[in-house]
This record gives C-alpha cells, sequence and structure tokens, in this order.
C-alpha cells in the first residue's frame, strides 16, 4: 500500500517562513495553488508497510526528492532503512533548520529604499526606486511569497520578461533589480543573487542619441507651436486651457537653461531672480562644491515667465490642480510630441523634448563657451562634454583646419601613375 506523503509545518510560531500555522499540513496538490505561501518545512510521510503503521520524516523540503525517498521504503517494504533485522526505531530528529536567513520581502525592500533616500539622490530617482520596488513587491505578492529568500533565479527571469518598457528603460530597471539584490547579499539576507544571470537588452549598450535640433529645425518647431488650436480640458481635478504659445514658452526654457523636461514641467518662479544689467539668473542646482550655480536668460524669455506666473502662479507650468510629477510631466511630453509630429523630419531621427537639453550645450558651444563652463551648466564632466559634443566646439575645428592647411596647401601634387593591364593573347 503506498504511503502518503503531506509537509507538516513547524510547531514554533513564527518559524515557517510561509507564515502558515504551527503544527498544519499541507499536500503538493494544495501547494500547486498560484498564491500560495512558499516555505521549507519538511514532508512526512506515513502509511502501512511490511504490516507495520508508522510516520517518518523524510528529511527534504522538496516533493520530488520526498517522493524518491518513500519510493526506497516503499520498494522495501519495510520503514528500515536496509533488509536487516528490525531493530527499535530511533528518536525521530528534530525538524531541520532552516538554511538561509528570515528576511520578509517588505523589510528588505522598505531597507532599500532608506539607504537610497539616505544618499540624497534626486527626487526624480528616488520615484523610480519606489516604481520598482512597489512593481517587485506586487509580483512577489502574486507569487504568494514573504520571505526574501523565496525569489530564486527562475522567479527573476519571470519578473524581468514581464516588463514592456523600452529598451533603455529595461536596462535601468535591470541595474536597479542587481543592485537590490547586491545590497541584501552584502547584508547576508541571502545567499546568492538571483539576478546575477540576468542580462541587459540588446542594443541598450548603444550610446544615446545626443545630437542636438539645428537652427532651421528649431525654427520649425516654433513655426509648428503657432499651428496647435486651443485645447480646452475638464476633469476632476478642474479645468482650463492650452495652445501653441504655452508649448513655447516651455520649449524656449527648455533650449535655453538646459533644464530636463520634469525640472521645467515643475518649474518654480522663486528660481528667478532679476539680474541688475538686465534679464535674469536661473538656479539649477547645488555645484558639487556646494554652492549654488545659476545659469541666465534674456530679457524677452524672462518676460515670458513673468506672463505667465501672473496666469498660473508660481508653478508656471503646473496648469492644473496636481502637481504630481509624473502626471504633469507626461502632459507636457505629450504635448511638444504634437509639435514634433507638425515640424518633422529631423536629423537626429525620433526627437524628444531631452533633446532640447543637447541643444542648449550647441548653442553654448557655438557661442564660445568653453566646455568646461557647459559641463558646469549642465552637472556633467569637461570629458563627457568633449567626447559627445566636440563637433560644436569652434575652436577644435580652427585647430583640424589649420592642421590641414600647414601639411597640405605646400605639399607637392602627387604624380598620378597609370598601370595597364596586360592584354592576354594565345599564340597559336
Amino acid at each position: 500500500m503506498p504511503v502518503n506523503l503531506y509537509r507538516r509545518h513547524y510547531r514554533a510560531p513564527g518559524k515557517c517562513v510561509g507564515g502558515h500555522p504551527p503544527d498544519s499540513r499541507s499536500y503538493e496538490a494544495e501547494e500547486l495553488r498560484r498564491n500560495w505561501k512558499k516555505c521549507y518545512c519538511p514532508i512526512y510521510a506515513d502509511g502501512t508497510l511490511g504490516g507495520k503503521f508508522n510516520r517518518r520524516n523524510t528529511r527534504k523540503a522538496l516533493w520530488p526528492e520526498a517522493k524518491a525517498v518513500a519510493g526506497e521504503w516503499e520498494a522495501r517494504g519495510s520503514w528500515e532503512e536496509t533488509q536487516a533485522p528490525a531493530q527499535a526505531p530511533e528518536p525521530e530528529p528534530p525538524p531541520p533548520e532552516p538554511s538561509k536567513p528570515s528576511v520578509t520581502i517588505e523589510f528588505a525592500t522598505d531597507a532599500y529604499l532608506a539607504n537610497r533616500e539616505g544618499r540624497d539622490i534626486a527626487p526624480a530617482t528616488l520615484r523610480k526606486y519606489k516604481t520598482f520596488v512597489k512593481q517587485l513587491r506586487e509580483f512577489a505578492s502574486d507569487k504568494g511569497y514573504v520571505m526574501l529568500e523565496q525569489l530564486e533565479i527562475t522567479d527573476m527571469d519571470e519578473f524581468y520578461y514581464r516588463w514592456k518598457d523600452g529598451i533603455r528603460a529595461r536596462a535601468k530597471k535591470l541595474e536597479r533589480l542587481k543592485g537590490f539584490f547586491k545590497f541584501c547579499a552584502k547584508r547576508k539576507w541571502i545567499v546568492e543573487n538571483p539576478a546575477s544571470d540576468l542580462d541587459a537588452p540588446v542594443g541598450s549598450g548603444k550610446p544615446a542619441n545626443r545630437m542636438p535640433f539645428t537652427d532651421p529645425e528649431l525654427v520649425r518647431i516654433y513655426e509648428a507651436c503657432d499651428q496647435l488650436p486651443e485645447i480646452r480640458w475638464k476633469n476632476q481635478l478642474g479645468s482650463g486651457s492650452w495652445g501653441g504659445e504655452d508649448v513655447k514658452t516651455m520649449i524656449m526654457l527648455l533650449s535655453w537653461t538646459g533644464l530636463r523636461i520634469s525640472d521645467g514641467a515643475l518649474f518654480d518662479m522663486s528660481r528667478v531672480t532679476p539680474h541688475p544689467e538686465g534679464g535674469a539668473n536661473i538656479f539649477l542646482r547645488m555645484h558639487k562644491t556646494k554652492g549654488p550655480l545659476f545659469t541666465w536668460v534674456d530679457d524677452w524669455l524672462y518676460e515670458r515667465l513673468l506672463a505667465r506666473e501672473k496666469k498660473y502662479g508660481a508653478k508656471i507650468f503646473a496648469t492644473g490642480r496636481s502637481e504630481r510629477i509624473d502626471t504633469v510631466t507626461d502632459g507636457w511630453r505629450d504635448k511638444i510630441h504634437r509639435v514634433f509630429a507638425l515640424a518633422g523630419p529631423f536629423e537626429c531621427g525620433r526627437p524628444t523634448p531631452h533633446i532640447f537639453r543637447h541643444t542648449f550645450v550647441r548653442l553654448l558651444l557655438q557661442r564660445g563657451v568653453s566646455p568646461r563652463d557647459v559641463a558646469d551648466l549642465i552637472g556633467d564632466t569637461e570629458e563627457m562634454v568633449l567626447k559627445h559634443y566636440a563637433r560644436w566646439v569652434p575652436e577644435r575645428q580652427e585647430r583640424l583646419t589649420n592642421i590641414l592647411r600647414e601639411k597640405l596647401s605646400s605639399a607637392p601634387k602627387p604624380k598620378l601613375a597609370v598601370i595597364r593591364g596586360k592584354a592576354s593573347s594565345k599564340a597559336g
């Protein structure tokens, strides 16, 4: 008669990593449910073999391994380990202790977020970490997982496969996933990183497109703004309208300050200070030396910003009641893409609002601003500016031109040698 297999959960409260009631039982079919919380409690076998009823611990936590042990007992028709004469059964050993530390997914992700917040990273970046943690928790909840060690390599394969983001977004999210488990491994919460085998999407290592808009393209973009009709909107957050002049002001701000679209969407006029000699200074960020860094805008742009402040208040582009950065940014990104659809095609290929930041760099370099100063204004390194924007540095092109003039203008013209092919003939 075949023996019966079941999992017997630990008697001590809280010892079962799946959180099941102490000393309760579960069966293999029951654990196949989607929302079942996996654990490592030992699997027992009971039944009658050789005319003797017994209950024994297989000392296994996985069903295939427990079935193999029970199969050996059934094949022998005895509960004994060998065919030796029956002996008094040894005392049943205590249940094995879990080999992995018990840390919940909620605790680990909370600690990870606290670590990120303690590094004073940008609010927009912190929101991406929070979104990643939320998605990981939802995935674990769908699988019925509570403990960190329940997340295995195959689970991470599935989690990664579910992502529907673009190539670069998936690559960045994968960095956060690996970073999270690296954070946990350093604290001895897991034995190995289950995401270590995941590779970045093909093409994610390709350099980002840093081709700026040309001057003619900027003219077409501004003309396309004039073609936009005024659009009125109304929802549970309020009502209002927007048109081409609104989008044009946003584009001008991005092109002449180098701000990112998220910074422009929640731009606050408290960052603007009138300059005594005209125009205004706009606060960008605290520099690496912990000193404030400003950029300057001319009167024509400053006056447009002041006009919006009178109409909408200090947050001149958050015109609705919502100030949630994702909501406001997505709204302006959609408006700008409507302009792109009217103004294309573009040399950069597929335009995005971030290209206005590259355009800001081009405008500065072509007007003689040094790469070092440009790097300070965009919060990057001089090496990066020279690497990606060198073609717009006038001194570089002038230096290359002088080298070519010096080496080629006085050199003798090369003589061309004509090599004639031999005519093949056949003696006959």
